[in-house]
Formats: structure tokens, sequence, C-alpha cells
């Protein structure tokens, strides 16, 4: 199999290239693989695509879900090879689960709005747990979940919450237990009370529900604040070592200074690029 830079290949034509790699005449480090050796690219690559998306780059956007896909291609070939299910299964499951559940769609159902659209959904996959637990097979969705990071966890146990009905009626009534949340926290900290950890965690809870409640992503918010200090951060490195000196020698005061510096210059910048 030789590249030809003026074909356009196939969804078939990806397959066939994994095959091939996976194959007697194939990649030494692709036949190695298994599922489980790989597991990780998957978020890897999806992390890469969310950076992507969060920068508005659409030509690495493009190349990053192409990295997704194969990922998706490399285990299907795995489990293929293994007698488990392969590709085609894949999509034809994925078909019948968007048909079942879009019933506003393809059926006779008649939803009116995103909200009542989102809570037919829930009760859908409701309905596929229990029949999972009549044939045998319990679903793995909560023990899904916990395998989010903690920010999307706490974030997806609220919108399931949400759609049937457990939330706050008003967004701005977050504040004021958010409010009840921090004195809580000072409170602890001030007896040195051994329930701190639940109270940082109710905290962090708290933020998080304001933020899915403002339609803000609090994975987004943090990742975009901590990017924000690492900027400042190697700013005020660079401003030490220009003053030969290195940082852990300033005392906090001046190190102050060099922060608010570090401020305005990335101000500055981002002033330029508007």
């Amino acid at each position: 199999m030789r590249l030809k830079k003026d074909k356009k290949y196939t969804f078939k034509d990806l397959l066939d290239i994994m095959a091939h790699l996976r194959g007697p005449n194939g990649c030494i480090w692709d036949k190695e693989q298994t599922s489980k050796s790989i597991k990780r690219n998957l978020i890897e690559e999806a992390y890469e695509a969310v950076e992507a998306i969060e920068r508005d780059d659409s030509e690495s956007f493009r190349e990053e879900l192409g990295d997704i896909l194969l990922q998706i291609i490399f285990h299907a070939q795995i489990a293929s090879e293994e007698k488990k299910f392969n590709m085609n299964e894949i999509i034809n499951l994925l078909a019948h689960k968007l048909i079942r559940r879009h019933p506003h769609v393809f059926g006779e159902l008649k939803l009116k709005s995103s909200k009542e659209i989102l809570r037919n959904w829930e009760k859908i996959k409701e309905k596929e747990k229990e029949k999972k637990k009549r044939v045998g097979k319990s679903s793995k969705l909560s023990e899904t979940y916990t395998k989010l990071p903690a920010l999307q966890y706490a974030h997806q146990l609220q919108v399931r919450a949400a759609r049937v009905g457990f939330d706050w009626d008003k967004k701005e009534d977050l504040i004021p237990k958010l409010k009840e949340e921090i004195l809580e926290l000072e409170k602890s900290l001030r007896e040195k009370s051994k329930d701190l950890v639940d109270e940082l965690g109710d905290l962090l809870f708290t933020v998080v529900n304001i933020a899915r409640r403002y339609r803000i992503d609090s994975e987004d918010v943090l990742r975009k604040s901590s990017k924000k200090f690492n900027d400042r951060f190697d700013i005020i490195k660079k401003l030490s070592k220009e003053q030969g000196r290195q940082l852990e020698e300033l005392s906090l005061d001046e190190k102050e200074v060099l922060w608010q510096k570090a401020k305005k210059i990335l101000e500055s910048k981002k002033g330029e690029n508007l």
C-alpha cells in the first residue's frame, strides 16, 4: 500500500489502512497495542480537539478530529480481531440509538423546546437502563461519570438532576448559597475542623452549579484562568531574570510589583490583537 497524493481517501480506505497496519506486513508497534494500552490516547486527543475549538483554529480542529477518529478505528480494529464487535456494529448501534432517542424527529412525538427534548432524552435513557437490568446487563452510566474530571462530573450530575426538575428555581438564588458555603468554610478554617475537606468540596460544587446555571462551562473557565496564571507567571520569571535575580529571592511585595507588570503586558498584547 503506497501513498497516493491525489487520491481522495474514504472511510473504507481508513479501515483498510488500519487493518493493514495491524496485519502480517504492518507496523510492529501498532500490532503490539491493545485497547488498554492506548486508552489514554482517547482522552488526550479529545482535549487537544477542545483546545483547537478554544483557539478557533479550524485547521487544527480538523486534524484533531481526525486523530480522535483514528482512536475509534484503532479500537474497532482490535475488537474485530478479538471477535468482540466491528465498526459496522458500532455504526449500526449508534444509528439505532440516534433514531430511538429522537422520536420528535423520526416519530410522532411533539416536543416544543430544547428543555422538553432533553427531559425526554433522559426518560428514554432511563428506560434503556431498566431494559438492560431486566436482561442482566447492569448500566455503568453512573460509574462512567465518575471517570470524568471532577468539574465535568459535578456538572453532569447537576444537569441530570435539573432535567427531572431537581434544581434551583432562580439562578440568582445560588449566590446566597455560595456566600453560605464560604461562611461555613471560614468557620471550618477558624475551628481547624475535620470538615474542611467537605466544606471545600461543597463550595466547589456550588461554584460549578452557578457556572452551569449561567451557561458557562466550569472546566473551560478554570482552564482559561489557569492559562492566564501560567502566562503571567512566565512573565514575572522573565522579568526577575532580567533584573539579575531569582524569583524566589524576591520579597512578596516585589513579586506583586512584577505580577502587576505582567498583567499590563498581557493586557497590552491582548489589545494589539483586537
